[in-house]
């Protein structure tokens, strides 16, 4: 957290102020209760007085505004606790999120993407790196990343939709190393990587990932990730359609990845529903959010390669243990 003024950007230094300005500048022109003030700057053993000690940092921090030639009464004592005014020329939270509903407004996707980087551009550096508080680095530091990550992943949504995969590389290789959990990143640095030709090394990130999230997770990749892999190891055309406004469109997240499947048509309804028991169509449902199955609009459904050679295997070994006398259609 810093205070900027012509060119002159002071960081501030670790204190019980600082930690109070942070807390209130994550909730601009909103009142922030005193007891949430308490615990932010002292953590969860406040002093006996801390309502009389939350009024003295209060006043710290005028005096530091004062110091800085910061003008006006920022700081108001409201009904329960305290609320800083602030918009987008004096904080830059506001500033991105204002970005952020520009970007979604712009008219083409060149236009929405100048809007996102320059938002991203606000951030520098860990978030709150001088702040040290454990409330807010457990509260609303998480949420805050989460706005950054976002915007991020659309940003490089837009590249791969726009073509520009190996332009793209040198951001998602630094980025999905950073956030090794985070999975949409990763996604769609192996699809970049495919759609530029270099199969090997997409199918080496999809394992590094896997590997990771197996180990300290315990997990394995999420069904967009494996529908990914799938797609790779068949060659499939990942080349990205103009870029979609609400929600992710490319490879990584979601885009129809059937070709080449399957089709394991079952008898249908005239609605276009699968003439399918109670205890069937479930079954279904968990393989349709297993990424194993794909139901199509006419009620049939597409398998998956991996899933149809498990279910050969399946049928292999039935019909060795089944014997010589019994045919291997039962």
């Amino acid at each position: 957290m810093r205070i900027a003024d012509d060119g002159n950007v002071i960081a501030l230094q670790p204190s019980k102020p600082a930690n109070l300005l942070a807390a209130l500048l994550l909730h601009p022109n909103s009142t922030v209760s005193a007891e949430f003030l308490q615990r932010v700057v002292w953590g969860e053993e406040r002093p006996v007085s801390a309502r009389s000690a939350l009024h003295t940092c209060v006043q710290r921090l005028r005096q530091l505004f004062a110091k800085y030639g910061i003008a006006g009464t920022l700081i108001e004592a409201v009904p329960g606790g305290y609320r800083i005014g602030a918009d987008a020329g004096s904080l830059d939270l506001i500033a991105f999120r204002d970005l952020l509903r520009a970007a979604d407004q712009a008219p083409d996707p060149e236009r929405e993407l100048r809007i996102l980087r320059t938002a991203l551009a606000l951030w520098q550096g860990p978030l709150l790196a001088n702040i040290h508080s454990d409330i807010l680095r457990r509260e609303v530091v998480p949420r805050l990343t989460e706005e950054r990550l976002r915007a991020m992943e659309r940003v490089f949504d837009l590249e791969l939709a726009l073509g520009r995969c190996r332009q793209v590389l040198s951001e998602l290789w630094p980025v999905a190393r950073s956030h090794p959990a985070h999975e949409p990143f990763w996604a769609q640095l192996v699809e970049a990587l495919h759609r530029t030709g270099r199969r090997a090394e997409a199918l080496c990130e999809y394992r590094v990932v896997k590997e990771y999230l197996r180990t300290e997770l315990g997990v394995d990749p999420g069904p967009a990730l494996q529908r990914l892999e799938l797609a790779v190891l068949r060659g499939e055309d990942l080349s990205a359609g103009p870029p979609g406004r609400h929600g992710p469109h490319s490879g990584a997240n979601g885009r129809d990845h059937s070709g080449g499947s399957s089709d394991i048509s079952r008898t249908a309804l005239p609605t276009g529903k699968p003439l399918l028991s109670g205890g069937a169509a479930q079954v279904l449902e968990t393989l349709v959010g297993a990424g194993l199955l794909e139901e199509g609009p006419d009620g049939h459904y597409r398998m998956h390669d991996s899933l149809r050679i498990l279910a050969r295997g399946a049928m292999e070994l039935r019909t060795e243990a089944s014997g010589p006398d019994i045919p291997s259609s039962t």
